[in-house]
């Protein structure tokens, strides 16, 4: 592992009520108890958000988003904007997660609004990419990845770029149970490291951490973790369940 400090993120999606939310948290608060090493960071749904924060208050996990708009406010039915955010207590958002690309047609163009404006408003974007399982087959995971960093992150100064977070998440293993070796994992986090040295130069292309998503358990963190370009995880289901995410957390912290 690189002397990056490692960053595990707990994507809950559509899950957690608020009673829930409490509860997760709580449980978190005791098993992580006496961990460190690892900077670990939660992104509820919105409607948790608030009572997220209040859980988290003086507490050493951070909070974010799964998604935002990139205007500060404006007739957007449906829509959270990153002054909405930062006024819950988010520090973080998820920008261009594959299911969003998906199922709500958002495009590199679109991830690349949303993280200026998240700059803009001090929240840290993790921007995620990744390629299909058609993609992969076909030999296009480094064109796919690449043009989507390409867009995201065109036009930024270096201060900026050492704010970001990069998410490789091959979609072909996110919710599917399938993971991508610890060898494919490392070649696209080693690709991605490549064009960041290539966009924003060799310094800042050592401070940006890359994290891998995609079926991520606590009995293969290590192993992915141990990868020189792998920084962390950004972890969907097992971070639905204190005991999963603890492991993970505990795996990586044990790697440091």
């Amino acid at each position: 592992m690189s002397s990056r400090t490692p960053l595990i993120s707990g994507n809950w999606k559509m899950h957690k009520t608020i009673a829930a939310t409490r509860t997760l948290l709580a449980e978190l608060h005791k098993s992580m108890d006496g961990l460190s090493g690892v900077e670990v960071t939660v992104a509820p749904p919105f409607t948790a958000l608030m009572v997220a924060a209040e859980s988290l208050a003086g507490s050493r996990i951070g909070l974010g988003a799964q998604n935002m708009h990139h205007a500060e406010e404006g007739a957007y039915t449906g829509e959270i904007s990153p002054v909405m955010l930062t006024d819950l207590g988010a520090s973080f958002v998820l920008l261009g997660h594959s299911e969003r690309r998906a199922l709500f047609s958002e495009t590199d163009e679109s991830v690349s609004r949303k993280l200026r404006a998240a700059l803009a408003y001090d929240l840290i974007p993790y921007v995620c990419c990744g390629e299909t399982q058609q993609q992969r087959k076909e030999g296009e995971t480094e064109r796919v990845v690449s043009a989507q960093l390409r867009t995201a992150l065109k036009g930024l100064v270096n201060q900026q770029a050492n704010q970001v977070v990069i998410a490789y998440e091959p979609v072909w293993a996110i919710g599917t149970g399938l993971t991508a070796t610890p060898g494919q994992a490392q070649a696209v986090h080693a690709t991605i490291r490549s064009l960041l040295r290539e966009l924003l130069g060799a310094p800042v292309s050592e401070v940006v951490r890359i994290l891998y998503g995609g079926s991520v358990k606590p009995e293969n963190a290590a192993n992915l973790m141990s990868q020189p370009d792998i920084d962390g995880a950004l972890v969907g289901g097992a971070s639905l369940d204190a005991a999963s995410f603890t492991g993970i957390v505990r795996a990586v912290a044990a790697d440091v």
